[in-house]
């Protein structure tokens, strides 16, 4: 694994990268040449990328329908990525996916999913698979403060913590679920709170800052890996757009302030962790603006990978459906 230098400029280039991911995402869905749902992870970069980067490649992740940014932050190929968005033969799932479901075995990802909390459960069954293999695999499972009002999130966290399984339960806190605030559905305090009722630790972190988001990772893995159960992180976060792409064509009313949003960018995760690379002497602002253009370079060629790819076949419709093929007819 990273360390040092090596890993707070891996965690700068992937937090740029989703940035630069998503902006363009941005412009395809305006442009129409995106179509369907679309949910940006601008503003919450930190909180995966600090998660992930703790992570082992063989370790896993599960995430929900905001997903372009946990896939990047494990590593993800985002010319893959961007060809699953467009529905191209050649993307993640074959085209056939699309912006919530992306996945990448290889390295971990099990899977996103469009459906609220559904990745809980997912994760559980995968720390039990690791548990029962004998290895020690860690999952971490990205689900929102909506999510942790489901059933689900609640029947996975106790079942973890009665079997004392490697997964890592980590709410991105990003202040809505669409347009409700989590202080209108959510009775305690903090999300964090929960942790108490299934006897496992509840930690709040700043999820605009990578560092501590990292370190907080680090602990809870080192939990993990050591037969010691589960944990539940909370980060404080805040999405710059809104829920899905074109929600405020919409909306009868605004659900938060224009003063509310500038005040969360003056905390910008990706500025937050450049100043704190040049306030410790890691790397110079030519450095980091290095960084940028290459990552810029790097989301247009997969934009330019994406267009150029083909469409998937009609004969393919219905394969990958089933384990076993269906039977011709």
């Amino acid at each position: 694994m990273p360390e040092g230098k090596e890993l707070y400029m891996l965690m700068l280039r992937r937090m740029m990268l989703i940035r630069r991911f998503d902006e363009t995402v941005k412009d395809l869905v305006q442009s129409a040449e995106l179509v369907g749902m679309a949910h940006c992870y601008i503003g919450e970069e930190a909180v995966a990328v600090g998660a992930c980067t703790a992570l082992r490649d063989e370790d896993y992740i599960t995430g929900n329908h905001r997903s372009h940014g946990h896939p990047i932050s494990k590593g993800g190929d985002v010319r893959r990525a961007m060809a699953e968005l467009l529905g191209k033969a050649t993307g993640y799932c074959k085209g056939k996916g699309g912006s919530m479901h992306l996945a990448d075995f290889e390295i971990g990802i099990l899977g996103e999913s469009g459906i609220v909390a559904s990745a809980l459960p997912v994760a559980v069954g995968a720390a039990l698979g690791s548990r029962m293999q004998n290895n020690d695999r860690v999952v971490i499972s990205f689900f929102g403060d909506g999510a942790s009002n489901q059933g689900a999130c609640h029947e996975a966290m106790n079942m973890a913590s009665i079997w004392k399984l490697p997964v890592i339960f980590l709410c991105e806190n990003n202040q809505y679920a669409v347009t409700t605030s989590f202080r209108d559905t959510v009775a305690v305090e903090n999300v964090s709170d929960r942790a108490v009722a299934y006897n496992m630790p509840g930690v709040l972190v700043d999820g605009q800052d990578v560092m501590a988001m990292h370190e907080a990772t680090v602990v809870a893995i080192q939990r993990a890996r050591a037969g010691e159960g589960p944990s539940l992180i909370e980060a404080q976060t805040y999405r710059y757009e809104d829920h899905s792409e074109g929600l405020n064509r919409i909306l009868r009313e605004p659900y938060r302030t224009d003063e509310e949003v500038a005040k969360w960018k003056e905390r910008d995760p990706i500025s937050l962790h450049s100043t704190w690379l040049k306030e410790q002497g890691v790397a110079t602002e030519e450095e980091i603006d290095s960084v940028w253009s290459e990552v810029s370079q790097a989301i247009d060629d997969a934009l330019e990978f994406a267009r150029n790819s083909p469409y998937p076949d009609a004969d393919d419709l219905f394969t990958d459906m089933y384990a076993d093929p269906l039977p011709a007819r």
